[in-house]
């Protein structure tokens, strides 16, 4: 698995698909990966915390956890914790952090993102902004608009 890319992500299972969340140090990668976890969502469980491989396979985007953190997560005021997690998972979304082009009301191209080659739906958050309940209104409520 070496020649896979590692890119500084964490990853969620929210269902049947993976939110890769992207973003600078200190964005809150990790923070709202188990913020994920603990939410009310029917199913979420760890992919991967701080380092993730990416990989294209059959038009979809796989991630999987770098080895040597297999089933960590750091969690802010409490250190590194060990959770059950999912060896790989399809992308189904991926959430940027501190995002530099976040709108108010974002266009329809800033809600997609190409990774290794597969087109796939993005939220863009802004630094100042919250995370979570966009992410879980982005995931809950259909686009709207014209």
């Amino acid at each position: 698995m070496t020649d896979i890319p590692t890119i500084h992500a964490s990853a969620v299972l929210i269902g049947s698909k993976a939110a890769l969340i992207r973003g600078p140090a200190g964005s809150g990668k990790s923070q709202l990966a188990w913020q994920l976890l603990q939410s009310a969502l029917p199913f979420t469980r760890l992919v991967a915390d701080d380092r993730a491989h990416v990989e294209a396979c059959g038009g979809r985007l796989l991630v999987r956890p770098a080895p040597s953190l297999a089933g960590l997560i750091e969690i802010r005021s409490l250190g590194i914790r060990r959770l059950p997690y999912e060896p790989v998972a399809a992308v189904g979304l991926v959430v940027d952090l501190a995002a530099t082009d976040a709108e108010r009301l974002p266009g329809r191209e800033a809600g997609q993102t190409a990774l290794e080659g597969v087109t796939l739906a993005r939220l863009a958050v802004a630094a100042d902004q919250s995370a979570l309940p966009l992410l879980l209104g982005f995931l809950k409520l259909p686009p709207g608009g014209n």
